[in-house]
């Protein structure tokens, strides 16, 4: 396995590689770098190679790993399931949430949120695969969704967020993106005002640029290869 260093600036050459393919400046697609369940060391090692954006889906993890890095200049994204019972902790730690897909959770989101923080950055997941193992608002409530959470104090509703069915197909990986970004230009085609489309991970970021991504959450290319996960 290549150093965390070395594995970041082969992703982000992928990524620019990507952006240049679908006439994008690189600097339109942001680089989450996912990090559950891998220790803060390597969030520091990779950090120290320029890495500021890091992904986390496990909260007593994540807020561990956001304590022991304090004194870093870093951005937060929470990416995971959300637990009622856990909002209060995401709304105090985390400047993006990637995950949003119901109501009562992005009202605790906000109800939770301190002030001084100012507002919370949302994501909406979409279900965009019908998958019953996965998360997200379906396509077909995602409007209604969407109006309901942009008027809630302390978040702002920045756009879509979706995990897509895997396959090895690079057509097949485009047309479910593809079906995302048709939710997001229609929601922006009724004043939404959306900017972010958070879809692509290590095995499917291209697709994913090519069909608008503005952030690809890239874990196992970067850090390797998960071995556990907490809760």
């Amino acid at each position: 396995m290549a150093t965390i260093s070395a594995a970041l600036q082969d992703v982000m050459a992928r990524v620019a590689r990507a952006a240049a393919m679908a006439d994008r400046a690189p600097e339109s697609v942001q680089l989450l770098a996912v990090s559950k369940t891998f220790p803060s060391t390597a969030i520091r090692e990779a950090a120290a190679a320029g890495q500021i954006c890091f992904g986390e889906s496990y909260v007593q993890e994540a807020v561990e790993k956001i304590a022991a890095l304090s004194t870093l200049p870093l951005e937060w994204h929470f990416i995971g399931p959300i637990q009622s019972n856990k909002t209060r902790i995401i709304a105090e730690h985390f400047r993006w949430v990637h995950s949003v897909d119901r109501l009562k959770i992005a009202e605790r989101l906000s109800q939770t949120r301190p002030a001084q923080l100012g507002p919370l950055q949302i994501c909406l997941q979409v279900n965009i695969s019908g998958e019953a193992s996965k998360s997200g608002v379906t396509p077909e409530n995602v409007f209604e969704l969407a109006r309901q959470v942009r008027d809630l104090p302390q978040l702002k509703l920045r756009g879509l967020m979706a995990i897509p069915r895997p396959t090895d197909s690079p057509q097949a990986q485009r047309a479910q993106f593809h079906q995302v970004r048709e939710l997001f230009e229609q929601l922006n085609a009724r004043g939404f005002d959306l900017d972010t489309l958070s879809m692509g991970m290590s095995d499917d970021l291209e697709a994913a640029i090519a069909e608008g991504a503005t952030i690809v959450r890239v874990g196992s290319a970067i850090f390797g290869q998960r071995t556990k996960s907490q809760g």
